[in-house]
């Protein structure tokens, strides 16, 4: 346990923040599960909003350090060529 008041206070600071990063990572990943459920049932416009949706979270959590930048294009990359392929087994 902490002993000095600067201590104390970087502990609180902490367990608020990693409570907030965790919030903010599972949301993430329950749009990312919306998107792959909306490609596996076909839906290209449900795919589409719901991607939308998941870049943005994903993009605001890079900005706001809770994931590094490189993760959140790599998760709308992979998501976007979902979709893509969804798009094309479609025409």
């Amino acid at each position: 346990m902490p002993n000095t008041a600067s201590a104390k206070k970087r502990l609180r600071q902490n367990v608020h923040k990693r409570e907030r990063n965790r919030v903010a990572k599972s949301q993430i990943k329950t749009e990312v599960r919306k998107v792959l459920a909306a490609v596996d049932a076909g839906d290209l416009e449900a795919a589409r909003d719901a991607f939308r949706a998941a870049a943005k979270r994903a993009d605001r959590a890079a900005t706001h350090k809770v994931i590094h930048p490189n993760r959140a294009a790599r998760l709308k990359s992979r998501l976007s060529a979902r979709i893509k392929s969804l798009l094309q087994a479609a025409s």
